[in-house]
């Protein structure tokens, strides 16, 4: 037996192999977001914003709401670390502080992102990308607005007492940036461009169309254009759909011994046989309906 042809619209491929990538894309989606919540928390705790370098007189270390210092410039001295999480009323600059509420926001806003991952499983996708998406954009621009007013403070003695006199909103003076300052920027250029890919999957989602009603029915060498019109392509094509019965081409059985061929033309004679029927002048082949 021939084995079956599926006959595939181009539209339908175009579907399943929109649906799989979009699949990937949106597990690699969720991968970075959860990156994402894990470096804007260590960008926030850790206080590597900006720190002393060799010319400064006081080592030390700040952050958005934490400040560690080091003594009087003794390598041996243990590192004391000032400010609570809980309590930012002890950040002596009002810019800071205002920074750190930002911060902490844009932290907050990352892990619900993480936690409605879990909402994939039981609302619609395109719902929850669109959702998170805004989420996504809400954060980085807490982010940045981090970033942007942290240097505002420092002109605060605390910091001027490391970074020198000449540190300055803006003007770092005798220190430098640190690698959570930098580890922010990233992460606010990459809450954005997640936003812009939740944005894209869910106005570019698309469901799996039905399987073509002709996939099942046709089979190989069934149809062929160069021998059947389209009148004939069209009912072969249709045939499920209009519950056509078989139609077999059988010859008229003929139980006259003294018969003649159908193409010679017609003489009296061959109107003398013993199982001749006007009905069958025209034609000894008919269709039967099995």
């Amino acid at each position: 037996m021939g084995s079956k042809i599926e006959y595939v619209d181009s539209s339908q491929m175009y579907a399943t192999n929109y649906v799989r990538n979009a699949k990937a894309v949106g597990v690699l989606w969720g991968i970075f977001t959860v990156c994402y919540a894990i470096i804007v928390a260590v960008a926030f705790i850790t206080p590597e914003w900006i720190g002393d370098t060799t010319t400064s007189e006081n080592p030390a270390r700040f952050g958005l709401w934490s400040s560690c210092y080091f003594g009087n410039g003794v390598s041996t001295a243990v590192e004391d670390c000032q400010g609570k999480l809980e309590d930012l009323s002890n950040i002596p600059s009002v810019a800071i502080r205002v920074a750190a509420i930002f911060g902490s926001v844009s932290v907050c806003i990352a892990i619900i992102i993480v936690v409605m991952l879990l909402f994939f499983f039981l609302f619609q996708s395109t719902t929850v990308y669109l959702i998170c998406g805004w989420l996504h954009v809400l954060s980085a621009g807490c982010l940045i607005a981090s970033i942007v007013v942290f240097p505002m403070g420092w002109d605060s003695p605390h910091i001027q007492k490391t970074c020198g006199p000449e540190a300055k909103s803006y003007s770092l003076g005798d220190c430098n940036f640190r690698w959570a300052y930098l580890l922010a920027i990233i992460a606010s250029v990459d809450a954005l461009i997640l936003s812009a890919l939740a944005f894209i999957l869910a106005t570019r989602h698309i469901k799996l169309q039905p399987e073509p009603l002709y996939a099942s029915t046709l089979r190989k060498g069934e149809l062929n254009g160069g021998y059947l019109g389209d009148s004939s392509a069209s009912m072969a094509g249709s045939r499920k759909s209009l519950n056509l019965q078989p139609v077999m081409l059988m010859p008229q059985p003929m139980m006259d011994q003294d018969r003649f061929s159908e193409f010679s033309n017609r003489t009296g004679r061959s109107h003398k046989g013993a199982m001749y029927r006007p009905e069958y002048a025209s034609s000894s082949i008919h269709n039967f309906q099995l």
